[in-house]
């Protein structure tokens, strides 16, 4: 049984960005409805009414995992970890976006599917055998045609996009030669949980894992969970292996370890998640408050990041360009248009914040770390960064 928890009001695709903001473009707008449920039977937590991903992953698809240094070390180094660990024979990557993992392996060991069109045309011109298509049964039985197996599955920030995890699962299971394994990773409802990060929901995170949630989806697939690794990418994501049933693998100490803590967490538990309810509502009061205040007293107030979660952050705390006056973005294909829903001008990235500056939301509060090293200019003539998590505070040199 599926029971809603939280209500993140109307939401625009986060990936919409608009070029101009004429009254034909803002017409055709297209929101939804954000509201988030946990299924008392697997503990899973998911969006109530999901939007067609052909709506979603389209040709204009705009997030470019290459340019984030970060994001560039943190493929290349889980590529060569599963390589040595598994030495795979030939592997697939479900969701390659623009070739940032693809890229450590060899062209003639490893093939893609990516259905946004813009990013699937990368990939095929580095020489990448890539199927522009959803993950679905189909192209698994169109996969399999060659007569062989995978003995690595590979999947970043894209299988909690996907509406029907059962084919998801069934298709994977498949695919996988009889000792393969199923590595993926996204977003973590502890981590959630933890950090009071409510804009982890938006359009494309159709769900958010737990431990004891994907094993139970699992094993309806003839799967199960052999390791596991918890992640600073993304605010906090998890990483779970996974293989056939009847596998030689065996479940890790750190997978009992998690299954044990998300218990006393009570990732089980409705009450958990209707309390974190309470924190998302104060949480956004509380936002609100302190921008209206920064107004107030005539600071200049922009947003760092033109991000899909900031999205979820603007529409639901009603946020526009009377708060926050523009955003910085370093994706080309973002700079110029405005963000999805709230319609705030994105600028291109500059060495540094300019001096007029006086606060900058945190948008991509999730790369902190590196945002601080490049603005350490900002930050040393009395800039001042704003964060939502795990509550509202002011971050200062």
């Amino acid at each position: 049984m599926k029971k809603k928890f939280l209500n993140l009001l109307n939401q625009p695709i986060t990936n919409s960005y608009l070029k101009s903001i004429d009254k034909k473009n803002i017409k055709n707008e297209y929101f939804y409805n954000l509201s988030v449920t946990f299924n008392t039977k697997n503990f899973l937590v998911s969006l109530s009414k999901p939007v067609d991903p052909k709506k979603q992953y389209t040709d204009k698809y705009a997030h470019r995992a290459s340019q984030s240094l970060t994001m560039q070390k943190a493929f290349s180094s889980v590529a060569k970890k599963l390589q040595n660990r598994f030495k795979p024979k030939l592997s697939m990557e479900i969701g390659s976006n623009d070739g940032v993992f693809l890229k450590n392996f060899d062209k003639k060991k490893i093939v893609a599917v990516e259905p946004c069109l813009n990013l699937a045309r990368i990939t095929q011109k580095l020489g990448y055998k890539t199927y522009p298509k959803f993950w679905n049964k189909s192209l698994a039985n169109k996969i399999l045609k060659n007569k062989k197996k995978y003995d690595l599955i590979y999947s970043a920030n894209t299988i909690s996009h996907i509406p029907n995890l059962k084919e998801t699962f069934d298709s994977i299971y498949k695919t996988l030669s009889d000792e393969g394994v199923f590595v993926f990773e996204d977003p973590y409802m502890g981590s959630v949980l933890k950090m009071n990060s409510y804009d982890q929901f938006y359009d494309e995170h159709v769900h958010v894992f737990s431990l004891i949630a994907i094993s139970n989806l699992l094993k309806e697939s003839n799967l199960k969970v052999f390791d596991v690794d918890l992640l600073s990418t993304h605010g906090g994501s998890t990483r779970f292996y996974a293989s056939k049933f009847n596998s030689k693998y065996k479940p890790s100490k750190k997978v009992k370890k998690l299954k044990s803590r998300e218990i006393k967490q009570g990732l089980d538990k409705f009450l958990t998640y209707k309390k974190f309810a309470i924190r998302v509502k104060n949480s956004k009061k509380d936002l609100i408050n302190l921008l209206k205040k920064l107004k107030a007293k005539g600071k200049k107030v922009i947003s760092y990041g033109a991000t899909y979660k900031s999205a979820t952050i603007f529409n639901y705390c009603n946020i526009g360009s009377d708060l926050i006056e523009y955003v910085l973005d370093s994706t080309k294909n973002k700079q110029g248009k405005y963000t999805p829903g709230k319609h705030i001008l994105i600028k291109p990235s500059q060495d540094s914040i300019p001096k007029d500056v006086d606060y900058a939301f945190l948008g991509a509060w999730n790369f902190l770390k590196e945002i601080k090293k490049k603005e350490i200019k900002f930050l040393k003539r009395g800039g001042k960064f704003i964060t939502h998590v795990p509550k509202i505070k002011i971050i200062s040199f």
